[in-house]
């Protein structure tokens, strides 16, 4: 079924039009304009339901023009079919200079809609709509639980915020204790569940009262506690879709329990940030995950970010690397007062601040995807230590 939207400044005949595309089961017009839209909105508008064909009222030339011009640079694939009353040979000659090749009039009786949308079918079929769509989606997934992870992705987010022309989305996907909410101490009741609930039909009117705007970036909480909310992966893609076309970066917090929503968006994921601290059992469990990442082909989007650093930690970087087997591609030190402080206050870390000023080069580092190339140690020591002492890892 097409996607659509009827823009009709006659709402009469707007009407009638929707009645009519209703009945041929083959058009699901998403929203029904009743004035010309501004460029803001009929943005977002296709970009919120991907839509694939507008109908477009010519009662004003000139506006519905505008319409076309704004429709050529979002969305040059977009079929456009337009309508009025009666044939008016100077809007009709207009229009199909403007690259309008349907032209519907009143009355708008099945034959004459069904014909206007074989065409518009085959010009769909041989030119599909592409909208832009980010690949910038980082998952933020702790070893264990206490790594660090939330606090982390939070600020990795608001760094993402703070480069230029970048619009950031940071969801909260730990559904068994998700803890964006408490640490931003946010008060918005509706969160991922609303969102998983409506993920089929989401649009630019429902989705701003789901997420909260907070250092410049938009975040949508876990909710409440419900670790037996029941999510599909068609849900999941339709959401990460719609996030897709209306974000420049996505950051997701998941549990790391590797429920199967979790997976399926690690699979959307360009790069999965594989969070732990240079304790024993935390990069134990890094590196158990990891093979199992690597059983679902998804090894080779994985990089190790190592918190809570300090000078005389037992590992370094690559032994970490080696050990869980993936680059480290970035340390954080371990300032318990500056962490403490935000989550008091329920606001991130100061960019100025030196923790601050690590997650700033780290969101640069995500944005230009560079990531550390694996490389081989001549440390051999360290290995056989690890290899002949499972007991000690595992504990």
């Amino acid at each position: 079924m097409f996607q659509s939207i009827v823009i009709a400044p006659d709402q009469e005949m707007g009407g009638r039009l929707v009645e009519s595309l209703h009945a041929t089961e083959h058009v699901a017009v998403s929203k029904a304009f009743r004035s010309y839209p501004n460029e803001v909105d009929l943005t977002r508008t296709l970009r919120a339901h991907a839509t694939q064909i507008v109908f477009l009222g010519f009662t004003s030339l000139d506006d519905a023009l505008e319409v076309l011009r704004v429709l050529d640079g979002e969305a040059a694939r977009v079929q456009v079919v337009g309508f009025q009353k009666d044939v008016d040979p100077v809007v009709l000659r207009e229009s199909m200079r403007a690259g309008v090749r349907e032209f519907l009039t009143e009355p708008f009786d099945r034959k004459s809609v069904m014909q206007s949308l074989v065409h518009v079918r085959m010009l769909l079929e041989k030119h599909p709509v592409e909208y832009a769509a980010t690949n910038q989606i980082f998952s933020f997934l702790p070893s264990k639980a206490g790594a660090g992870t939330s606090t982390i992705a939070a600020n990795a987010a608001a760094a993402l915020a703070r480069l230029p022309d970048l619009r950031v989305l940071l969801a909260d996907f730990d559904l068994s204790s998700g803890m964006l909410r408490f640490m931003l101490k946010l008060t918005n009741e509706f969160s991922v569940t609303d969102a998983m609930e409506h993920a089929a039909n989401m649009d630019e009117n429902l989705w701003p009262q789901l997420v909260t705007t907070r250092e410049g970036m938009d975040i949508l909480h876990a909710g409440p506690l419900n670790p037996n909310l029941r999510i599909e992966p068609s849900q999941i893609r339709n959401l990460v879709a719609f996030m897709r076309r209306n974000y420049g970066a996505l950051c997701f917090d998941l549990s790391g329990n590797l429920e199967k929503y979790s997976l399926e968006l690690m699979q959307e994921s360009k790069r999965i940030l594989l969070v732990c601290t240079p304790e024993m059992p935390s990069l134990h469990l890094a590196r158990e995950k990891m093979a199992f990442l690597r059983k679902l082909d998804l090894d080779h989007r994985v990089a190790v970010v190592l918190n809570r650093t300090h000078k005389r930690s037992f590992l370094q970087e690559q032994e970490v690397a080696e050990m869980v087997g993936t680059p480290v591609i970035q340390t954080f030190p371990n300032d318990y007062p500056a962490v403490q402080r935000s989550l008091t206050n329920g606001t991130l870390l100061p960019a100025a601040s030196g923790l601050g000023a690590a997650f700033t080069d780290f969101a640069g580092l995500l944005a230009e995807q560079k990531v550390p190339t694996r490389q081989s140690s001549p440390r051999r020591k360290f290995l056989e230590f690890v290899s002949s002492a499972p007991s000690l890892i595992s504990r």
